[in-house]
């Protein structure tokens, strides 16, 4: 075989390896993007977060009241969870409790919709004066009746010094 023959079957298969290259690549991009958004990371399912204010003086924890909260505060989220069209939160505020419980977001949520909601989470983020993220935490429910409202009470571990303000959002679990 001349080594011209040789050059144009190694640039082919090069070719052929680079198209194949190509296809792989988009065909990984394809199901990454929809994979992604079946499970709401590019923002179609993500919750939709209302602001609050946080306008008060509060004395940090002893030890002994920390250890209360962080066994009361939870921080663990149910991916299972989506935003739901029947969950509305219907107030929300910053309350700082004078005992262990210390810094907390408290309000209503209601189920408006005709169906029972399974279970109902509401989401607080926490943020420092500067607006960084200081932590994530939140309260849940189950089996909220059509009609019905649900107090929840989030804790936070920050001491009242340390929280800017934050952000809330309820959502569910359809039954």
């Amino acid at each position: 075989m001349s080594r011209t023959r040789r050059s144009a079957d190694a640039t082919a298969g090069r070719d052929d390896r680079w198209n194949r290259r190509r296809v792989l690549a988009g065909v990984g991009v394809g199901v990454t993007v929809a994979f992604a958004g079946c499970n709401g990371v590019l923002g179609q399912n993500a919750p939709s977060y209302e602001e609050g204010t946080v306008d008060v003086d509060g004395e940090p924890r002893s030890a002994d009241e920390m250890a209360a909260a962080e066994a009361l505060a939870d921080q663990e989220i149910d991916d299972g969870m989506t935003p739901l069209d029947s969950l509305s939160l219907e107030d929300h505020e910053f309350v700082f409790e004078d005992d262990f419980r210390g810094a907390t977001v408290q309000g209503t949520i209601a189920n408006d919709g005709d169906d029972r909601i399974q279970s109902a989470e509401v989401r607080t983020r926490i943020y420092d004066p500067d607006g960084d993220q200081l932590g994530r935490y939140l309260d849940f429910t189950g089996d909220l009746e059509s009609g019905s409202t649900w107090a929840f009470e989030v804790v936070l571990l920050e001491s009242p010094d340390e929280i800017g303000g934050y952000d809330v959002a309820a959502l569910g679990t359809p039954s």
